[in-house]
């Protein structure tokens, strides 16, 4: 294998997830740990409505002069600003705030400079690496080891020449599963919270006496009011601390004992923080059941359909519901709940589909494509410390409010950095969560698709952003508002049912007025892409593709440009900072005369983008992103 083969199969969309490579419906059949296309499918031919590659036309060659002359440009800008001193002029040199913001800078390992660790978000988990590496290594080798305690406990094989056994040896080792992912979730839960344990098990323990005991009509109601309420009183009531507990009781003596209780805070004290994936879990059990509670009266779909229950399909192992007695288990809901892998930060799997894959492991895992991906996630983190060694956006953006002696160009490349660590931020744990997960033999879905720089339509950004979050609520909240296929919804109710999604994206996120204008204004940003639909349907086009492709490539410009501000506002610098961006870009001749430069820039970036997704589909991969 060459050099460049092993980077190309390395960062190839079937390494990333095999769910990118394969139709949702089309089962899993076949593994081959030594082949680089670990998973044979049934997949469909190469569409026909791709055009002829353009990657060495004479257009794309100028692209490619801009791509090498802009994207060194662009870079070298932030890096300028990040220095202690910057020339300004010919000559002269002038400290442009750097006193400033190096209080937030950290002691660094590369190039003997400092790091901008000041996200405190992206700082808990950077700090935590080398506990959290212990944890990839110990918790599987300790579930080895429980499995060699139980010799009964045999591997499932796909395609078993026995049936009644492959079944019989499916249901060991779901139970056996399940058994260690309970014990193991509760020892992990109280290292990590400490005495905060006992809230989270009070809180799971009411919503699955909320989705196994109520009549099945009030569970869909009774279940989102249950959760909305404890998502704001968790932030509200700042994790009930027991000191307070006690002091609303008017005992000295429980004060006493809840400040006692309070300073065994475990490894992460403000539990309440991380809790929002958990409250998606709870929802996704709760609604899982009341599905199933109806299609129980249909029998069993694998039956009935004839399919092979150790290689379904991703959507039948979503779809179909778990076997009846894991609903009414508090140890295989607590399992699931508290799954130690993907219990901070996700990514999340349904309960149906968690139960699947601890019944059959799925065909996609393989030694050689989690080996590669553990080598990506590697590569990614040292491209995010390299970033934050010699760029320092994050403390610019936060000490900065006189954007004044920074050019236009400086100011756009420190916003675009800054949604780029912001990317960064986010990837990075979910991958290492995910990696975790594969390593442990549970394959969730991987959250990030493109790169951030890789996205032009609004629809598509948010499908590849938080993929599974994304996945949640499609068949949590739009669905069962009439969405999607199928739904027989129009125009207006679409955007009226996406609108009440992003505000509880928005809510979710956190409960602020700068987040919850971030999910209206991400809605607000659908209505142009949907209205250039309507007025330029591709079908009408079919005879002018150039033109077409420019039109598109024109609207992407636009879409780039309000994606960007949307995440400014949600997660960066808020509406005060991207205005004080906006007048210091545009607020003079020059920034108007860069702004035009600038958009032919992201004119040429559309374009390259269309041309990469036509290759994929040469490839016979269609993602809706």
């Amino acid at each position: 294998m060459t050099v460049l083969s092993f980077f190309r199969e390395l960062y190839s969309l079937d390494t990333l997830d095999t769910r990118f490579t394969t139709s949702s419906s089309t089962p899993l059949k076949t593994v081959d740990g030594n082949s680089s296309k670990t998973v044979e499918r049934d997949g469909k031919a190469t569409p026909a409505d791709t055009s002829p590659p353009r990657w060495r036309t004479p257009e794309f060659y100028i692209y490619l002069l801009v791509f090498l002359f802009c994207v060194p440009q662009m870079y070298w800008a932030v890096v300028q600003v990040s220095q202690r001193k910057t020339r300004r002029s010919a000559g002269h040199w002038q400290n442009l705030g750097y006193s400033k913001y190096e209080p937030l800078l950290s002691p660094g390992w590369l190039f003997g400079r400092k790091v901008d660790n000041s996200d405190g978000q992206y700082a808990s988990f950077r700090d935590n690496i080398p506990v959290l590496a212990v944890l990839v290594i110990v918790h599987p080798l300790l579930r080895r080891a429980y499995e060699r305690l139980f010799p009964s406990y045999t591997e499932v094989s796909n395609g078993s020449a026995n049936p009644k056994a492959g079944v019989q040896s499916a249901n060991q080792r779901l139970r056996y599963r399940l058994a260690f992912d309970f014990w193991s979730a509760l020892v992990y839960i109280a290292a990590l919270n400490g005495s905060s344990f006992l809230k989270i098990i009070l809180i799971l323990f009411i919503n699955f006496k909320i989705g196994t005991t109520l009549p099945r009509n009030a569970i869909p109601t009774t279940t989102w009011v249950f959760n909305i309420v404890i998502l704001f009183a968790n932030e509200l009531c700042q994790g009930y601390r027991y000191s307070a507990i006690g002091n609303i009781l008017s005992v000295p003596a429980a004060a006493e004992w809840g400040k006692t209780l309070d300073s065994y805070g475990g490894l992460n004290p403000r539990w309440e923080v991380l809790f929002k994936i958990t409250i998606l879990r709870m929802i996704s059990f709760n609604f899982d059941h009341y599905w199933a509670l109806d299609r129980s009266r249909a029998g069993s779909p694998i039956e009935k359909k004839q399919l092979d229950p150790s290689a379904l399909s991703e959507r039948d192992r979503v779809a179909m519901p778990a076997p009846e007695w894991t609903f009414t288990s508090f140890r295989a809901y607590v399992a699931y709940i508290l799954y130690p892998p993907l219990y901070l930060a996700g990514p999340i799997v349904t309960f149906n589909d968690y139960i699947s894959q601890c019944t059959y492991q799925s065909p996609s895992i393989s030694t050689r494509r989690t080996t590669l991906y553990g080598i990506r996630f590697l590569l990614t983190l040292f491209c995010m410390e390299f970033l934050q060694h010699t760029t320092y956006a994050v403390a610019i953006s936060k000490v900065t409010s006189d954007w004044s002696v920074y050019t236009p160009f400086q100011l756009s490349m420190l916003a675009y950095f800054n949604l780029h660590i912001i990317w960064l931020k986010l990837m990075i744990p979910w991958r290492f969560f995910r990696l975790w997960a594969l390593v442990d033999g549970i394959d969730p879905p991987e959250n990030m698709i493109r790169c951030m720089s890789d996205n032009y339509s609004p629809f598509g950004f948010w499908r590849s952003w938080h993929r599974s979050f994304n996945r949640w609520t499609i068949r949590y909240i739009y669905i069962p508002m009439g969405g999607g296929p199928g739904g027989g919804q129009g125009r207006v109710r679409g955007i009226l049912n996406m609108l009440a999604v992003f505000t509880f994206v928005a809510m979710w996120h956190d409960i602020n007025l700068r987040l919850l204008m971030w999910g209206w204004l991400v809605t607000f940003f659908f209505v142009p892409e949907i209205l250039a639909t309507m007025a330029f349907p591709k079908s009408k086009w079919k005879t002018r593709p150039n033109t077409y492709r420019v039109l598109c490539g024109i609207g992407g410009v636009g879409n780039v440009l309000m994606m960007m501000a949307a995440n400014l506002v949600g997660f960066a610098v808020g509406l005060d900072g991207l205005m004080g961006l906006v007048r210091g870009i545009i607020g003079s001749w020059q920034g108007a005369v860069f702004m035009l430069a600038a958009c032919s820039t992201l004119f040429v970036g559309v374009q390259v983008m269309f041309e990469h997704r036509e290759e994929e589909k040469r490839n016979g991969v269609r993602l809706k992103c």
